[in-house]
């Protein structure tokens, strides 16, 4: 079903703010306003940070890393990533990632079709301010069950 989508724009700290294991996300597009063909969410992501290795079925996820450094890994393909690398991951392959140095990462984490950005909205929460959120242990149990809703599998801790 296609729906009258507008333009519009966001500068760099506008769009919805989440918390999502301890990462800040901002949806900068999301379905809603691509007639579902991407997401878009900027992330500020604290050093050492490493999401679960996973999978997703229902699309595919791109990132462009605009600070920072980080290391991808897809399937048996280990990226390293600098300011101004794109990395593109094939959805039913198994991946994850992880922020070397000690320093914060911020990235661009497309996902086609769209959808994957209310995973983060319901496994997330409202952020508070534009800063990383306080340190905490994840739900694992919770993010493995949302994760499922949302055409993904939790395949086990970062294998950092």
């Amino acid at each position: 079903m296609t729906t009258t989508v507008e333009p519009y724009t966001l500068a760099r700290e506008e769009g919805q703010p989440i918390w999502f294991l301890g990462t800040l996300m901002i949806l900068k597009a999301t379905g809603e306003n691509t007639n579902g063909a991407y997401g878009l969410i900027e992330q500020t992501l604290p050093p050492g940070f490493a999401p679960p290795l996973h999978v997703h079925h229902r699309e595919d996820e791109a990132f462009y890393l605009l600070e920072g450094a980080a290391t991808f890994t897809c399937g048996n393909q280990t990226m390293k990533a600098v300011p101004g690398s794109y990395v593109f991951f094939p959805r039913d392959i198994p991946h994850w990632f992880h922020v070397e140095g000690n320093q914060p990462a911020r990235l661009l984490q497309f996902n086609f079709p769209a959808g994957l950005e209310h995973f983060f909205v319901e496994m997330g929460e409202p952020a508070q301010k534009l800063t990383l959120p306080p340190a905490g242990p994840p739900d694992i149990g919770k993010l493995a069950e949302t994760a499922a809703r949302y055409g993904m599998e939790i395949l086990g801790p970062p294998p950092v």
